[in-house]
């Protein structure tokens, strides 16, 4: 393999990166690395091709040395995949580097995974990224399965994201979302001509995270901190995505202090840092509440007399969880169901008549409502299979095991293809369309049971917040169904919406949503 090949390859990973700044200098002194890598490592590759035929390994592409098959993974890493697995199978076997990588892009395989081998794969894999910023990886999301992650799991699980808590915070999500609401009205009626162009995508992020961190922390993030609302999770969700060569090549990892990307966590871990330690001051020094009006913060510290293992840092991990996690899925799922919405007219409609029905002439819309909405929550179904806000599920294999009569290596990573199996022919008429009607009449949930539809996850490594996330997505969808009509400004057209996905570990709009929205009275109806 000649230097420019070589550089072309090299040019491809690094756009997947959103902080490489990667000068010419830096990349041909990492050519010559990469160069000097091969001659020392091409008869271990060789070596460890002759030791894999005693094994019988899924389907794999065809490999470069070194690199593996990262010169065929583009910027959506779920597109790719799919496109491979079209031609190698279900189970498919990369090599990204230095790591083996099984992508599984069947509802089938999905379960034995997630459900029949559940204990073999009981972990997601930690990176560069998430050991800087999760304090090493002692969250929820990516802590080793085992007694500490147990314990938190059970805090978090049975005192903040019950059924009891998620509606103890029904005034919360009123309040913020009333404000919004009144903030659209009031640009509409000041608008004598002329029509009003909002961003959506950022109303809504700045909704999420203001509802999100009042549970976490008590408090606005914006009003807090001293940042953009709501541009955190998007922050963290661009670097967990971002490459990172020590996630590749553990012996090239000092590349990741050339591009910037070490240097950008550091900033980044930092802030959090100051930030969270401030939050947990305040909450120590402050009065005691009411039981039923604790936040997250609260129920972590109290949590600590019981169980005096968890830290401080383990407690801050926890709540940027909550704050990362909570804010950018659930935002990303509403702006992409008020996209196809917008993008499909009769199917708001009908959305838009079956809210108004609900609600009648109360004036005011009741989460309790909801309940009715049988067509709304399919719109949210709908809008999950689609447009899956985290379209590859992570696992580590703990132990060597088989899986349809192929040998699975200890230690592998595993991308379960949620976007791929959403879209599946053979599961789904009409995949690529977007039909709630399709969820009428099926009692299929989220809670990952049955594995052609698993937006949440499933198995001990589920999404513990998909209560909190759904109620919060369906009470803001309802009211800006209820509330306003939706068009695009002057001049675009619903049919060339742009649809573009966005790099990053959450898959949001890559163009925000911009709408214009008007008024709906009864007057009118």
């Amino acid at each position: 393999m000649d230097a420019p090949s070589l550089l072309v390859i090299l040019q491809q990973w690094l756009t997947a990166a959103e902080y490489s700044n990667l000068h010419f200098l830096s990349l041909s002194f990492l050519i010559l690395a990469l160069s000097i890598l091969l001659l020392f490592k091409i008869h271990r590759v060789c070596s460890l091709s002759k030791s894999s035929n005693t094994y019988k390994l899924p389907p794999s592409p065809p490999t470069i040395p070194i690199i593996g098959n990262l010169h065929q993974i583009g910027k959506l890493a779920h597109r790719s995949f799919r496109h491979l697995s079209q031609k190698y199978g279900p189970l498919m076997l990369l090599h990204l580097g230095q790591s083996q990588i099984l992508v599984v892009s069947s509802a089938e395989m999905a379960k034995e995974i997630m459900k029949n081998q559940g204990l073999v794969f009981p972990n997601k894999p930690s990176s560069t990224a998430t050991n800087a910023l999760f304090y090493g990886c002692t969250d929820i999301g990516f802590a080793p399965y085992g007694e500490y992650w147990r314990q938190v799991r059970k805090i978090c699980v049975l005192e903040l994201l019950n059924a009891k808590r998620v509606h103890s915070f029904k005034n919360v999500r009123e309040e913020e979302v009333d404000t919004v609401i009144q903030k659209i009205s009031s640009s509409c009626s000041s608008m004598e001509e002329g029509e009003v162009v909002i961003n959506l995508s950022k109303v809504l992020l700045t909704l999420t995270n203001n509802i999100v961190s009042r549970c976490a922390i008590g408090a606005k993030y914006e009003s807090a901190h001293e940042n953009k609302s709501g541009e955190l999770s998007r922050e963290i969700s661009r670097l967990l995505g971002a490459f990172s060569f020590g996630d590749y090549f553990p012996s090239l990892g000092w590349m990741d202090v050339v591009i910037g990307l070490s240097s950008k966590l550091k900033k980044v871990s930092q802030e959090l840092d100051a930030f969270f330690n401030q939050v947990i001051d305040e909450h120590l020094l402050g009065q005691v509440r009411d039981v039923n009006k604790l936040d997250l913060t609260d129920i972590l510290l109290l949590s600590q007399k019981d169980n005096p293992n968890i830290t401080r840092n383990n407690i801050k991990a926890i709540i940027l969880d909550m704050l990362a996690g909570g804010t950018d899925t659930t935002a990303t799922i509403m702006e992409w169901a008020m996209a196809e919405l917008i993008k499909n007219p009769k199917v708001m409609q009908i959305a838009q008549d079956e809210v108004r029905r609900v609600v009648g002439n109360k004036h005011k819309l009741e989460e309790e409502d909801i309940k009715q909405m049988d067509y709304l929550i399919c719109i949210v179904k709908e809008s999950l299979r689609l447009h899956s806000p985290v379209p590859l599920v992570p696992r580590e294999s703990s132990k060597s095991t088989q899986i349809a009569g192929y040998d699975i290596p200890l230690h592998t990573k595993v991308y379960i293809n949620v976007w791929a199996i959403h879209r599946d022919a053979k599961l789904w008429d009409d995949p690529e369309l977007f039909l709630p009607e399709r969820f009428m009449n099926n009692s299929i949930d989220f809670e990952g049971q049955e594995f052609e539809f698993i937006p949440f996850g499933s198995g001990r490594r589920g999404c513990p917040g998909i209560l909190f996330g759904i109620t919060v997505v369906e009470y803001i969808l309802a009211n800006l169904l209820y509330y306003f009509n939706w068009e695009l400004p002057a001049g675009d057209k619903r049919e060339d919406l742009d649809m573009t996905e966005a790099f990053g570990l959450t898959v949001n709009k890559k163009i925000p949503l911009n709408v214009v929205p008007e008024i709906y009275t009864i007057a009118s109806a």
